[in-house]
């Protein structure tokens, strides 16, 4: 709690800015170093930890450890150890956190209905962490006057429970009801980066296609909570099959050497 307290009062004194580009081109203002977003984003996967039931399905973990570490290998960054937690819920839904972090909720499970399906979820959602998509929405807090909230509760006099707001900044909105959704743009982004990141990691990214139709489907008209900041199902879906023709040659290039396939549980 002394570590979160301190890195949160530390928004009162940041003076600086990066201003960088994103891994396909994007202006991106950054405020906050790698390893304060690793802080924020280890304290929050700690505290969603202590307030999500996480699954003891040992093949459920199994599986899908095994499409998430198949992801993760084919990061640039192989320093960086990734925790995977599967939670018992009903939810559509899975995020990726700085610091190394994948929640995937069992609920998930009913729409991607193969390993390649997950694969283009956990794909994406480590993609937002690749393009320091959390960092942007931190920044943007801060920047808009969202930050002197955070400092607030650092300094203990803030009315938001469990650190709600720096939690939504991380993208986590639909777990903590506190909503501070990703752009439209990053959301793109994050479905360029990570369908070509699926295929790296010898996933089929044609699969992306058909999980996306898949979501449409789920929970109706708007779909499961997971898409409500998302590009319009029929954009997404021309996006991704126009995406095909650089993503599928690295996927036949990648798969060749791939030795393990993800058993989804029966």
């Amino acid at each position: 709690m002394k570590a979160i307290l301190l890195l949160l009062s530390s928004l009162l004194v940041l003076t600086g800015c990066a201003t960088t580009k994103s891994p396909t081109g994007r202006g991106q203002t950054l405020l906050f170093s790698s390893q304060q977003m690793s802080e924020l984003g280890n304290s929050s996967f700690a505290q969603i930890k202590q307030q999500e039931l996480a699954s003891q399905d040992k093949a459920i973990n199994s599986y899908v450890n095994c499409v998430a570490n198949r992801i993760t290998k084919a990061l640039p960054d192989q320093n960086l150890p990734w925790e995977v937690v599967v939670f018992e819920s009903e939810q559509v839904n899975a995020f990726a956190l700085p610091g190394g972090h994948i929640g995937v909720y069992t609920g998930l499970l009913n729409v991607a209905i193969n390993q390649d399906q997950l694969a283009t979820v956990i794909g994406h959602e480590v993609a937002h962490v690749l393009a320091n998509h959390s960092n942007e929405q931190v920044s943007r807090a801060q920047m808009t006057g969202a930050g002197m909230q955070l400092a607030d509760i650092a300094l203990g006099a803030g009315g938001i429970a469990d650190k709600e707001l720096y939690m939504a900044a991380l993208g986590l909105g639909v777990q903590v009801g506190y909503i501070l959704p990703y752009g439209r743009d990053q959301e793109s982004e994050a479905d360029i980066i990570g369908v070509e990141l699926m295929a790296k990691a010898g996933f089929d990214p044609a699969a992306s296609v058909e999980l996306w139709k898949n979501m449409s489907k789920a929970g109706g008209e708007q779909g499961p909570e997971l898409l409500s900041t998302h590009p319009s199902h029929d954009q997404r879906i021309a996006q991704l099959q126009q995406m095909q023709a650089k993503a599928q040659p690295l996927y036949q290039a990648s798969k060749l050497s791939v030795k393990n396939t993800c058993q989804r549980p029966k």
